[in-house]
């Protein structure tokens, strides 16, 4: 299936320090692109890739796992570890979680860890019920864009395919006993007024990771998709501060560098 108009990964070559973006569930790189661009225009490595099953049509999100978007953002951590002395992980939602993975799992091979509204958990009556229930129904409604930025919308899909759910809940359940494997610097901000991922999700990773350097922020103007919302733009200077302490000399002034590269497929 051709790819949806703006659900393309995202890669721009820059200096020695490399951040690895991992998008939400049903989402696209396109919730993350402009954290991405930001990034790039402060001279830092970039790779913003597209999950299998995303980006195209719910149906293909149905044939995937929680293994297959996984697999996905480890080969790019791998890659940019070949290039760059120095690796950040990120991400949105579910990306908040593949990103903790990897940092559980890569130990010093990950510098920082920054997550925004990350989920730990499906939520619901009906997540007790997706080993069943994923047979009988295929998909329910979808949960993109939620928003509160007027005229700003997620490219995500309209439904959630109820296999991909149950693998979704699979990963969780298994990334939470994972959690104090995480060291890194972790820098999380999350929503107060979140309709997806509850705040008791961030708790729960704030409470089980091992990371001594740990920062919070609250995005008080914005809901799940805070990276598109009223908040981005902090979310954008938080980050980029926490990687300057971190890798002091990694960030540099803006329009400094090449253009970064977009690619379909």
């Amino acid at each position: 299936m051709p790819l949806l108009t703006g659900a393309e990964p995202y890669r721009r070559e820059g200096g020695e320090a490399a951040v690895l973006l991992c998008h939400g569930f049903t989402g696209s790189p396109q919730s993350l692109r402009p954290w991405a661009e930001h990034f790039a225009e402060h001279g830092l490595t970039v790779s913003l890739p597209l999950l299998p099953g995303h980006g195209t049509r719910w149906e293909d999100l149905r044939a995937t796992g929680w293994q297959d978007w996984y697999a996905e953002v480890d080969r790019e951590l791998r890659l940019l570890r070949d290039r760059c002395s120095r690796v950040f992980v990120a991400g949105l939602s579910m990306g908040g979680a593949l990103a903790l993975r990897l940092a559980a799992r890569h130990g010093d091979a990950v510098s920082g860890v920054m997550v925004v509204n990350p989920a730990n958990r499906v939520h619901g009556v009906a997540a007790h019920a997706l080993p069943v229930l994923r047979h009988l129904v295929p998909a329910t409604k979808g949960i993109a864009s939620d928003i509160a930025k007027p005229s700003v919308e997620e490219l995500g899909y309209d439904r959630v395919p109820l296999h991909a759910a149950h693998s979704l809940r699979t990963f969780l359940r298994m990334l939470d006993g994972e959690l104090p494997q995480v060291t890194q610097p972790l820098l999380l901000l999350r929503s107060p007024q979140d309709h997806v991922v509850p705040p008791a999700d961030s708790a729960r990773i704030l409470g089980r990771v091992s990371s001594l350097d740990v920062t919070e922020v609250l995005l008080e103007q914005s809901y799940h998709v805070a990276t598109l919302d009223h908040d981005a733009e902090r979310i954008f200077r938080e980050s980029t501060a926490f990687i300057g302490r971190l890798a002091p000399g990694a960030v540099k002034e803006p329009g400094l560098g090449r253009e970064g590269t977009t690619t379909g497929g």
